[in-house]
């Protein structure tokens, strides 16, 4: 079976990993048993911070962490201190996952756009609601991040009712957060995660 109607391809610019055929295998293999399917094209550009929303259940992980295996992305992400217990902490540094005690977050936006900054290839995922419940208003650290390190922020989604991953287009910041969150939201309506929507 073709690859071509479950993933589009990386550009030369996205961070790629090193990985061998059986973990791009098995990440393509998770998303074929699961029936999703990853739609739109990754920008040719070296750094950004890609947003993942609606983000409603555990599941998605399990999905964009498929996505990104069978991908090779090297791409980082977010991820509550809390996951990082033995001996699961060993396996989400090795899938990228940087750990964040969200209460104690001061210095964290600056941190990683620092990371940004320095690196020739860097690319961060962040889910912008902070949680899997339905909440009024978006965290504003990846606003913060991709603003600090001036980087675009490339939205992506998923909907469960199609089991699609979708790829948008990159979104460059203005000076006023609260417009750009609000606009980039309203980009989000159209899509339903497994248990809300945006």
């Amino acid at each position: 079976m073709s690859d071509t109607p479950l993933l589009p391809q990386l550009p030369a610019s996205a961070p790629k990993v090193r990985s061998g055929r059986f973990w791009r295998w098995l990440g393509r293999t998770v998303l074929r048993l699961g029936g999703w399917r990853v739609v739109g094209t990754f920008p040719d550009v070296p750094k950004l911070v890609l947003i993942a929303a609606p983000h409603s259940s555990n599941w998605d992980g399990i999905w964009g962490m498929a996505t990104k295996i069978a991908l090779g992305l090297d791409m980082r992400t977010l991820g509550k201190h809390q996951l990082f217990w033995w001996p699961l902490g060993g396996l989400m540094r090795r899938l990228g996952v940087i750990a964040v005690d969200r209460s104690a977050a001061h210095g964290v936006v600056e941190q990683v756009a620092a990371m940004i900054r320095a690196e020739q290839n860097c690319w961060i995922g962040i889910a912008p609601e902070g949680t899997r419940k339905r909440v009024e208003r978006w965290k504003s650290g990846f606003w913060k991040i991709a603003k600090a390190a001036d980087v675009p922020v490339l939205p992506a989604y998923f909907h469960y009712p199609e089991k699609t991953i979708g790829i948008g287009e990159p979104f460059h910041l203005s000076d006023d957060m609260d417009a750009d969150i609000a606009r980039l939201r309203d980009w989000y309506r159209p899509w339903q995660g497994k248990n809300h929507g945006v």
